[in-house]
């Protein structure tokens, strides 16, 4: 497989992922989507090492690669289809590739939500320095935690409620979790465009995941386009 093709490849999956964003980019420069599917996707790849069930050693070996991987983009030597398109850029990568190993203490059952969010403090604030570059502007890093724990809730189901908010019943112990990501992940203007409509579906996915325990369907195309509208002005 040709780079080019490698890389199509790769963006592709997340499109898959998030459909939405098929409506919502309209409200980015044509210019600067690619980049941007690029670097959501990346993320991506580190929400999967995160959100795992099962043996962890494969995701655990695929973490360090990513780690050096992510140093090399710092000295121009990518080798991971995503790097011809993010590496240019100059990003701290070095430091994204520091908060990685965060991801593997994360996947034991916080105490509470402050724990949750402590937990992935570093990697957080690595991915808002990186933002800054990759997108112009740094987002609000408790938003970019928030997004990530909406992702691991969804996956994970009751395996990723924090110990205060079990209960016996695992769609109610759903519930109380989303409500609670929820009320840390207030809106915010902070953050590139790309990232606010992007932000906008994730917490509109949480937000219905909140009211029954279980992740329901998208919403209507006007609607999801009326959302992507008002998070790209800033609303």
């Amino acid at each position: 497989m040709s780079d080019s093709a490698a890389l199509d490849s790769f963006l592709e999956k997340w499109r898959i992922r998030w459909p939405e964003w098929s409506v919502g980019e309209i409200f980015v420069a044509p210019a600067r989507r690619d980049v941007a599917v690029a670097w959501f996707a990346l993320l991506q790849e580190f929400d999967d090492v995160l959100n795992i069930s099962g043996d962890p050693l494969p995701a655990d070996a695929k973490l360090a690669w990513w780690s050096e991987e992510l140093r090399g983009w710092s000295g121009q030597r990518s080798r991971h289809p995503l790097g011809r398109r993010l590496e240019p850029l100059h990003a701290p990568w070095t430091q994204l590739a520091d908060a990685l190993p965060a991801l593997v203490a994360a996947r034991e059952t916080p105490a509470s939500a402050a724990d949750a969010f402590a937990a992935l403090a570093g990697y957080g604030a690595a991915v808002a320095a990186v933002e800054a570059h990759v997108l112009d502007r740094a987002p609000d890093a408790d938003a970019v935690i928030a997004q990530m724990l909406a992702a691991r809730v969804a996956d994970m189901g009751s395996i990723a409620v924090p110990t205060t908010l079990r209960q016996t019943d695992d769609a109610a112990a759903v519930q109380a979790w989303a409500k609670a990501i929820l009320q840390r992940w207030q809106a915010s203007r902070q953050g590139a465009r790309e990232r606010r409509v992007l932000t906008a579906y994730a917490r509109g996915r949480l937000e219905r995941l909140s009211r029954k325990g279980v992740p329901a369907p998208l919403p209507s195309r006007p609607v999801l386009l009326f959302t992507g509208w008002r998070a790209a002005r800033g609303d």
